[in-house]
């Protein structure tokens, strides 16, 4: 069950910002000689992009790693908005926002680290893994039950889809 302000919240969602590392994927990073080599991303996250594409709720991805693994999963999964290498985060999620015409009310943000905290300071819903190493300081209005890597989007998605039925 959903609290009544959150359910509000989520009524009003028309853009959903990801980060990552540590939201999509467990945090970890494989690397071998030639570098980055993996990352693991769950099929729930992936199912989410659907729902949300059929619900007319675009997912946009902002993160500070420059991965075309990430980049080709966004192809894969449809993705339009991708944004790589990213070290002002807020500044790109304020052009979406411009790009899109929506005011923070409308707008979801994702993310597990200090670096997604002005994100999630700047739009009204907010939600983070249950293993995110800095829940006290993101304070975000959801902790998910779910870890990064393990269907966290999807969960976040889901609340949000759930106000639309």
């Amino acid at each position: 069950m959903v609290a009544k302000n959150i359910e509000q919240k989520a009524r009003q969602i028309k853009l959903i910002v990801s980060d990552i590392d540590g939201v999509w994927t467990d945090g970890k990073m494989y690397y071998s000689a030639e570098g980055e080599t993996m990352k693991a991303f769950s099929t729930y996250d992936g199912m989410a992009c659907w729902l949300l594409s059929h619900a007319k709720i675009p997912v946009a991805i902002i993160t500070g790693e420059d991965s075309q693994i990430v980049a080709t999963r966004a192809r894969k999964l449809k993705i339009e908005d991708v944004h790589l290498g990213i070290v002002d985060k807020l500044a790109v999620l304020q052009g979406l926002m411009d790009k899109y015409d929506l005011n923070a009310e409308e707008v979801a943000y994702i993310g597990d680290d200090i670096n997604d905290f002005e994100c999630m300071q700047a739009v009204s819903l907010s939600a983070c893994p249950a293993n995110s190493p800095v829940v006290h300081i993101l304070e975000p209005d959801i902790l998910l039950e779910r870890k990064g890597g393990d269907g966290a989007f999807r969960e976040f998605a889901d609340i949000i889809l759930s106000t639309r039925e």
